[in-house]
């Protein structure tokens, strides 16, 4: 009968307190999941990848520059974290963090692109090992600056909505609105790479390193306007009270937010599936470029930006289930649910990564979109009800220290995923040095396709000399390829193959004509060679059999093994749907 009574006076409060948030107030909030949801996978994701195939890095170093932010922000996560939830202004706590952060944010998204390259810049290098070195290190000092600066933003950004309503299912459909409007930006993702790839951003001759420069600026002039709209739109709840709440020593904030043994089996519970997905954002950009589309970039591209689409359409209706379920059934069981419809996206990929219908991967990211978007809205807003908790246990309200925490976390298992990603990725023996002297050799192809289909003919000699300098790569390519054979024997077969479409490539260039002026029918046949030519030799950018297959089974059975795990720590839990209402009962009968 007790219990009864409370539930009843529960909703008459919840009624009359908690006002449901206008909507003006959840699209704001929810267009900063621009940042931490959209931005910060590419980074993640495309730095790795474009670094590998783009400008020949090592995937293991980059792997492990990755990881090298994710340990600064052991100290700047909390730290922004405690700074924010102690700052006042009469912009209140988190507003002017939002407003740097996120200017700060577009300005070295475009600088972390802008990786020095080139002859002449390789030429001020003593060896081709220093100036590896330096494009590493230049990638390392931007990604430092870059989610310093996401940090800026999106620890107060976070803390600030778990703030701005006192009602538990209110603060859902905030996290929710930043999930829903986050993947709408996430879908840019692949089309980024897409993008970067056509000619009108990479320029003749160039790659997707030279496309990511122009595209990132397009993205800034985007982010700027809408750090500003930010700081004006947003405003915590009880600003005024929460202005003389005494302020905390930093250490005494870390332990008492690292002792809340509710927030730290959530936390394992999200680093866990956190750790494991991280690989699929990764490994599907190899697997769809080399083994649904055999290297192919521009159609991969094409498939992994409508993937993106359907991604983000998922998970803008996604939200609608969740907001419904999450109410009737609880968070936790929600959770649960969660994790099995990304189960059955990891097992439906072993049917639906097919070359001959490349278009059945929408089926997994159809499932794992739904199950993402619900999972990771519901953690960011299941920490919300363990800062309740702890308001009713000491009376203040830390959101930042356990935002920044718990961001923390996530990040980490982005940063681990990316590590293991790169060591695997060297153990399966991906040929990343392969990838830009094929490059090269499409783009003396494309300069050459041009000059010859130009209005003005070059001279001879620049014809001879292209075709040298293409001739010469294709030998260097060949030489590289013996190489390869003695030191992998198991491979002859393969990479047999390959040398024979290299040297077919060859002799088919020397038939090309060198004299001026062309007549148009030699015009018109040469073109014709040369488009020919240039797909032949990006089929050279091919991996082996035995490396797409590794590639594949990493990314289905790690994060499936990893789902299994946290559906287990889920029933671990404590704090239910029950123990919430109770919580709340609590603070507004102290209020």
């Amino acid at each position: 009968m007790t219990e009864d009574k409370n539930t009843k006076r529960y909703i008459v409060n919840r009624t009359k307190l908690n006002q449901p948030l206008p909507w003006n107030t959840l699209i704001a909030f929810g267009f900063g999941g621009l940042i931490p949801i959209a931005l910060f996978n590419v980074a993640g994701q495309l730095i790795s990848l474009i670094g590998n195939i783009g400008l020949g890095l090592s995937a293991f170093w980059l792997g492990v520059i990755l990881i090298i932010p994710r340990l600064w922000d052991a100290i700047s996560d909390p730290l922004i974290g405690h700074i924010s939830d102690n700052y006042r202004s009469r912009w209140g706590r988190r507003r002017p963090f939002i407003l740097v952060g996120g200017i700060a944010v577009a300005l070295s998204f475009v600088l972390m692109w802008w990786v020095p390259k080139g002859t002449f810049v390789q030429s001020l290098f003593p060896s081709e090992q220093a100036y590896t070195w330096f494009q590493l290190l230049f990638i390392l000092t931007g990604l430092l600056i870059f989610y310093t600066s996401c940090t800026v933003f999106e620890i107060p950004h976070g803390a600030l909505g778990m703030g701005m309503t006192k009602d538990s299912h209110e603060r859902t459909k905030l996290f929710s609105a930043k999930s829903f409007l986050g993947n709408l930006f996430a879908m840019g993702t692949p089309w980024l790479f897409y993008l970067a790839n056509l000619k009108i951003f990479k320029g003749t001759g160039g790659n997707e390193v030279d496309g990511m420069r122009y595209v990132s600026i397009m993205i800034a002039i985007v982010l700027i306007p809408m750090s500003i709209w930010w700081f004006f739109a947003l405003k915590e709840a009880n600003e005024e009270k929460i202005s003389k709440q005494k302020k905390s020593k930093f250490w005494e904030e870390m332990k008492r937010t690292l002792s809340n043994k509710t927030f730290l089996k959530l936390v394992i519970i999200i680093f866990t599936l956190a750790m494991g997905f991280n690989f699929v954002g990764l490994f599907n950009y190899y697997i769809s470029i080399y083994y649904l589309f055999g290297g192919d970039k521009v159609m991969a591209g094409s498939l992994l930006g409508i993937s993106g689409t359907v991604w983000a359409i998922t998970g803008l209706l996604a939200v609608i289930p969740l907001n419904i379920i999450s109410k009737k059934i609880g968070k936790k069981h929600t959770l649960i649910l969660a994790i099995l419809l990304m189960s059955s996206a990891q097992l439906s990929k072993i049917f639906c990564y097919n070359p001959n219908l490349p278009y059945l991967v929408l089926i997994p990211t159809i499932l794992l979109s739904a199950g993402m978007l619900m999972f990771f809205t519901l953690g960011a807003s299941m920490v919300g009800d363990i800062c309740d908790e702890d308001e009713l246990h000491t009376g203040t309200r830390s959101e930042g220290s356990y935002y920044s925490v718990f961001w923390w976390f996530i990040k980490m298992g982005t940063a681990f995923a990316s590590f293991v990603t790169g060591a695997l990725l060297v153990t399966t023996d991906f040929d990343e040095k392969r990838i830009p002297k094929v490059d090269q050799i499409s783009g003396k192809i494309e300069i050459l396709s041009e000059e010859i289909a130009s209005e003005i003919p070059a001279s001879s000699n620049t014809r001879i000399e292209l075709k040298n300098s293409i001739q010469n790569k294709t030998q260097e390519l060949n030489e590289y390829l013996i190489k390869r054979q003695k030191e992998f024997p198991k491979d002859t077969e393969f990479l047999d193959n390959l040398r024979f479409d290299l040297n077919q490539t060859s002799i088919k260039f020397n038939t090309i004509s060198m004299e001026t002026p062309f007549s148009d029918e030699q015009k018109k046949e040469t073109l014709e060679t040369l488009k020919e030519l240039k797909k032949e030799v990006s089929a050279l950018s091919k991996q082996s059999p035995k490396t797409l297959l590794i590639l594949r089974i990493i990314e289905i059975g790690l994060p499936l093994i990893l789902c299994i795990i946290s559906i287990f720590l889920c029933f671990l839990y404590p704090l239910t749907e029950k123990r919430c209402h109770e919580i709340k009962l609590a603070l507004e009968r102290r209020d």
